[in-house]
């Protein structure tokens, strides 16, 4: 599996771990942009509750699954989980369900690429939530690589301009943006109160995270509205593809942030906007703007100041 790159003990061991950052970064993109897509059809027939549980159903097995090939082909310890990593986990859980509930009522409410566009706010959250609270630091062109991030997404989440995005669409986008820029946060937190390496550290979040959010989701639907789970039942090819998606688009991510910061990571991730505009026009074959052809370029610029920074 290509994660063991960084477990190298070369000379190049370092260019190693940033390069496998970026291509950990650049692969969940590509996931994410698909599992937010068929979490848009899936959202056209069943409610918010059942979207977001779809994300997580079938992922604890995948998550399992490569935990126990970690273990199989290069055996370590078993890490011990202090009360500051289940703290960090358990935030984490709870807010990744508000971010992708989020997610998919700006689904309801505009078009996928907007929805998952508003979403990206992500990174300028981090970058502030970081630097704030979490002992994060950037430098200038990391900043500067952020800043204009934030910009492009805003250009290319407003689909009859500006003036066409309505106050509660942009309050939804930055609150959906922010809970997951406080979910990626913690779970990098989580991933360093264990005393283990790449990529076991992140395997093991990964498995914690996506096991309480399935069961936490399950048992509410079971109490509140066990039409919804039957609705999942009758879409299992749907269903599925959103698990499998999420889960490998969430063993990149979480990957890449137990090696680099959330900033850099997020920042970067806005690459997803590519993957998620040809989505739109070639899969949901819904229109996309030549505005958006601009909003790429300073994406692509904006991942380079990332990168370099």
């Amino acid at each position: 599996m290509l994660v063991f790159l960084a477990t190298d003990l070369s000379p190049t061991l370092n260019t190693r771990i940033n390069m496998t950052w970026i291509f950990l970064t650049v692969f969940a993109t590509f996931m994410q942009a698909w599992r937010n897509a068929f979490q848009s059809k899936l959202g056209q027939t069943v409610k918010v509750p059942g979207v977001t549980l779809a994300r997580f159903i079938w992922a604890g097995p995948i998550a399992a699954l490569y935990l126990a090939l970690l273990y199989y082909f290069e055996p370590t310890t078993i890490p011990v989980f202090n009360p500051s990593y289940w703290l960090y986990i358990l935030a984490a859980s709870g807010m990744q369900i508000i971010a992708t509930g989020l997610m998919v009522k700006l689904f309801k409410m505009n078009n996928y690429a907007v929805g998952a566009g508003l979403a990206k706010s992500e990174a300028i959250v981090a970058a502030v939530l970081g630097m704030l609270f979490f002992g994060t630091s950037l430098s200038l062109l990391g900043w500067l690589g952020v800043i204009i991030g934030g910009v492009a997404v805003f250009l290319m989440s407003a689909a009859k301009g500006f003036k066409g995005l309505s106050l509660t669409t942009i309050l939804m986008g930055l609150a959906c943006g922010s809970a997951f820029a406080l979910t990626s946060l913690w779970v990098r937190e989580a991933s360093l109160q264990l005393n283990l390496g790449f990529p076991y550290s992140a395997a093991w979040v990964l498995l914690m995270v996506i096991s309480i959010q399935t069961m936490a989701l399950v048992a509410y639907l079971l109490l509140t509205d066990p039409t919804t789970l039957k609705a999942l039942w009758q879409r299992p090819g749907l269903t599925l593809l959103i698990s499998v998606s999420s889960c490998l688009g969430s063993i990149g991510w979480f990957s890449a942030m137990s090696l680099q910061n959330v900033p850099y990571v997020k920042t970067l991730g806005q690459v997803e906007i590519f993957f998620t505009l040809l989505i739109s026009t070639y899969w949901l074959k819904q229109k996309v703007q030549i505005k958006d052809a601009f909003g790429l370029a300073l994406i692509a610029v904006a991942a380079v100041l990332v990168i370099w920074g």
